[in-house]
């Protein structure tokens, strides 16, 4: 089975992606990789993100790789915390942390409506390819389920009962932003 790298020292997110590359692609981590400085991110927008930390892999050890970047975007915040979700809450912030500050900056706030968007940078025989994936939502008053990881136990998608920390992981890959992201690289890399 052929490699791609994933540029990504997040587990989470690992175990998300090869739960839908199984039996198409062996994805291999950074760390697997021997790889385990920080990629450097300072673009102003999802795409810039992914395309620079996939170019810089890429770069640095020519095999063929993706990147993704996730942001949650609030309406009622203007946007925030956007491409700075990760680190909402300051540099090295836990996600117990950035979804407090989320709770807190929401409080009393009527407009709750909010959506996840996932870009991720494919290169491919030195050739870059990106994916988009997005859910609606809205962000809860508080928290619920013990799933996921992330702003997952405070959003609930349009459509559903349930949060994304309260799915099972299988429903949350097919419905997700970054499920659907990775469904069209998938398709692409299937095609090719």
């Amino acid at each position: 089975m052929k490699k791609i790298i994933f540029a990504t020292n997040n587990a989470h997110k690992l175990l998300e992606v090869r739960a839908l590359l199984v039996n198409i692609f062996e994805v291999v981590s950074l760390k697997e990789l021997g790889f385990e400085e920080e990629i450097p991110e300072t673009g102003v927008t999802l795409a810039e993100n992914a395309s620079q930390k996939s170019h810089f892999i890429y770069e640095r050890y020519g095999l063929d790789c993706f990147a993704d970047d996730t942001g949650l975007v609030v309406d009622a915040l203007g946007g925030a915390p956007g491409v700075y979700s990760a680190r909402y809450a300051g540099e090295h912030a836990t996600y117990e942390e950035n979804v407090t500050k989320l709770l807190h900056e929401l409080d009393g706030k009527q407009n709750r409506s909010a959506r996840f968007k996932t870009v991720v940078s494919l290169i491919l025989n030195g050739e870059e390819s990106q994916f988009e994936g997005r859910v609606e939502g809205q962000i809860l008053e508080r928290r619920s389920g013990k799933s996921g990881f992330g702003y997952d136990p405070v959003f609930l998608p349009d459509g559903y009962s349930a949060t994304f920390a309260e799915m099972p992981p299988e429903l949350k890959n097919r419905i997700s932003h970054r499920g659907k992201a990775m469904q069209k690289l998938v398709a692409f890399l299937k095609n090719r």
